[in-house]
């Protein structure tokens, strides 16, 4: 039988970094709108034919009702902010420097939230509910950043 051990301090967390590197393929439908991104500086969405939930990014199927999606709609470049954080800890993994901010912006025509990058925006001054725009990279490389970052919409409602 064994004995306890004496002196020992149980560990509750460790904190192990790990850097792994990975490319994935983005398949037919993520790549179908990551190139109307590069190409057309469009954002495109996919419908759910039994829902009608408009899903940006665009998704194969419906989470919510399981259905396969093939319907593609064009979405504004303008939406709500919905949520906001602001980084301030720098980790390798970042394309900013800290600090930045991220929000999740439902845009105008979609029915789900994308994450990206806010830029040009004060941070005092970022609010749940105000109007942003895509801002496009002028060398796009078919990647998410090829959306640079939201930027304030100027408006009678931002201005509060």
């Amino acid at each position: 039988m064994s004995q306890p051990l004496k002196d020992v301090v149980r560990i509750m967390a460790d904190e192990r970094p790990r850097r792994i590197r990975y490319s994935y393929s983005a398949g037919p439908v993520r790549s179908k709108f990551l190139l109307s991104l590069r190409d057309q500086q469009k954002i495109l969405g996919t419908r759910c034919p039994a829902c009608g939930r408009v899903y940006v990014p665009a998704r194969s199927s419906c989470p919510q009702c399981f259905e396969n999606i093939e319907e593609w709609i064009e979405v504004s470049h303008e939406g709500i902010l919905e949520s906001y954080t602001i980084v301030y800890k720098s980790e390798p993994i970042h394309i900013a420097d800290t600090p930045f901010a991220l929000g999740i912006i439902k845009l105008d025509g979609a029915d789900t939230g994308i994450v990206h990058r806010l830029g040009e925006i004060d941070f005092k001054k970022i609010r749940i509910g105000m109007r942003v725009r895509a801002v496009f990279n002028e060398e796009r490389k078919g990647d998410i950043r090829d959306i640079k970052y939201f930027k304030l919409v100027r408006s009678k409602r931002n201005k509060k």
